[in-house]
């Protein structure tokens, strides 16, 4: 079973004719729109003709963007060392930027046409793209001038792109000292992260120790990395009239304010049981102030959770199962054909994720496997978003990228099937072992992830004003945590760097991407409920939810299964099923 990813669909090397001949290609698409774009947008006359060119060098070029982008950016994030993917890194973002003149133009032209949904009705390939030509009318009003919008593109790679880089760089390359076997080591922080999962309550809290002392070495250059783009951010979203970055991301999102803060707030409810939780988990390792951070994810069953990657892969296919052979047949392709690079090493990335290609109908799969239960989680989490593009193969490319919040449904609706198909066949140890792990993931995704929404808004206040020292940031983090977590968690043990090595607060484009786990795994909650109603009946029409994701908003594509966002007794129902397994999980623990 090969653990290293298999890039070949896309590209041979960077050497390669076709690499290289695509590279030019771009280039003279590029170019080509450039001169289309002008030329269109001197008149209204021939709309449809004109909106539909449009449409099809758009496929063209995103296509060649698509393949482009991945086999780059996937190399880099096995290799940030790879200074062929560097270099072209750098270039293809050059490349990018010249798109962004021409874009503005024709999406202004395009806002200022009179009727713009009697020119859809008029052609078969504009009512298939419907949705995003009337975003397009909709978000041109947050744009800026060509010239504008064009120095913004072209900046950012010298601003937020190569802090980012650098962010990468000096995490993915972080050594952590820290003794083992009698003796100092260096440890990439991967592999000490992994720690946090060992039985033994010694390694547990070294590995904590070690980690929190070596973001010395990068904390400046991080916090660096994080004020240069949170400052990007806040100028970008001021020049183009978003009231703030959190209505800047709702837009993109396509997601309203009521709905987010509704989920919020049944949140913010639901903390205290979640308190609970930790402090029971506490009590039954032994500690009387709360749980220290570096026992949050400490097993407290004697169960024996350890999975190879070959054991754990097929865990998730038979599990996978029995929902859908479809689902099921689609991870075997994935494992079976080398999509997935799995374990940790130095240079490679932390954490995990799934790039789907929609060009070649593929996914490529990032994970740093470490042989846990948790692992296995994420593998199948992973493969569900590698299986939302399965379901979106007959879209247009176009029609194929779907919004934060929703991105995260079908990732957590998969860890879901895994964990209860698990516990189904599990011994009474390993049952405990499973509920706590699902609830420690929901303890995640909702308190941690409340705390990171808190820590980033706080970030965004403050840098209104000037940058953040270090000492600033991880005060930022620290009240999060406390506001978050309470007193499940001991004061004394918290943690106060958990800024520096979580990517999300690093994309430019992507700010407060953390309430889209809460969204997806309370979503997910709610059709897993659906399911279980329903039976193999759902399984359809959960695959047609996924395919029409890329052309609606997201209130009108959880009405598809009858559900209403903007109902906060919605959530209540979700967060119930969670607080329900908490109150089993005590009543078993005692």
């Amino acid at each position: 079973m090969q653990l290293t990813w298999n890039l070949k669909e896309l590209y041979s090397s960077f050497d390669s004719e076709e690499f290289k001949n695509d590279m030019k290609r771009l280039d003279e698409c590029i170019y080509e729109f450039g001169d289309f774009a002008e030329k269109i947008t001197k008149d209204y006359d021939n709309e449809v003709k004109k909106i539909e060119e449009y449409i099809s060098r758009k496929i063209t070029i995103t296509k060649l963007m698509v393949n482009l982008d991945n086999f780059i950016s996937l190399t880099l994030s096995a290799d940030t060392k790879n200074e062929k993917a560097s270099k072209n890194s750098d270039l293809l973002e050059a490349k990018m930027s010249e798109m962004v003149s021409p874009t503005t133009r024709i999406n202004k032209w395009i806002r200022g046409i009179k009727d713009i949904d009697s020119v859809i009705e008029k052609s078969s390939l504009l009512k298939e793209h419907k949705f995003i030509i009337k975003e397009i009318v909709e978000k041109s009003k947050y744009l800026l001038s060509y010239k504008e919008e064009t120095i913004i593109s072209k900046m950012k790679n010298t601003g937020s792109n190569a802090w980012s880089k650098l962010k990468d760089n000096l995490i993915s390359n972080l050594k952590v000292d820290i003794e083992q076997d009698g003796e100092m080591k260096q440890l990439p922080l991967t592999v000490v992260l992994n720690m946090a999962y060992d039985k033994d309550k010694d390694v547990r809290k070294k590995g904590y120790d070690a980690e929190i002392a070596s973001y010395y070495k990068v904390e400046e250059g991080v916090a660096a990395c994080l004020n240069g783009i949170k400052g990007e951010v806040l100028t970008v979203c001021d020049l183009r009239g978003y009231k703030s970055p959190i209505e800047m991301t709702l837009v993109g999102s396509r997601m309203d304010k009521e709905s987010l803060d509704a989920m919020l707030t049944a949140m913010k409810e639901s903390l205290p049981h979640f308190r609970k939780y930790m402090k029971c988990k506490a009590k039954m390792l032994g500690y009387k102030n709360g749980l220290p951070f570096y026992e949050m994810y400490a097993p407290v069953s004697s169960a024996k959770m350890k999975f190879t990657y070959e054991k754990g892969a097929e865990f998730v296919i038979k599990n996978f199962r029995t929902f859908s052979d479809d689902l099921a047949d689609f991870a075997k392709k994935a494992i079976d054909n080398a999509w997935i690079d799995v374990e940790p090493r130095e240079g490679k990335v932390g954490g995990g994720f799934c790039s789907n290609i929609t060009t070649i109908g593929e996914s490529r799969i990032l994970l740093n496997y470490g042989g846990n239960f948790s692992d296995v989680v994420t593998l199948a989490h992973e493969l569900g978003h590698g299986f939302h593009g399965e379901c979106l193969k007959g879209e247009s490319i176009l029609n194929c990228d779907y919004p934060m919040p929703i991105a995260e449904t079908a990732s957590i609706f998969c860890e879901t099937i895994i964990k209860k198909a698990a516990v189904k066949e599990a011994s009474k140890d390993e049952a405990l072992a499973i509920l706590e792990q699902e609830i420690s993931d929901c303890n995640q995704v909702i308190v941690d992830i409340y705390s990171r929404f808190l820590f980033e808004k706080s970030v965004f206040e403050k840098r209104k004003e000037s940058a953040l020292s270090v000492e600033e940031i991880k005060q930022c983090m620290i009240e999060a945590q406390k506001e978050s977590y309470g007193d499940g968690l001991d004061p004394q043990y918290l943690h106060p760097y958990m800024w520096t090595w979580k990517p999300h607060y690093y994309y430019a484009d992507y700010n407060f991407y953390n309430f889209p786990y809460a969204f997806g795994l309370l979503f997910a909650k709610g059709l897993y409920a659906e399911y279980l109603k329903r039976g193999q009946d759902f399984v359809k029409d959960y695959e047609q939810l996924l395919a029409i994701t890329g052309r609606n908003n997201i209130a009108d594509i959880t009405k598809v299964m009858g559900i209403d966002i903007h109902d906060i007794n919605f959530w209540r129902a979700s967060l119930k099923t969670i607080e329900d397994d908490i109150d089993k999980f005590i009543e078993l623990s005692e």
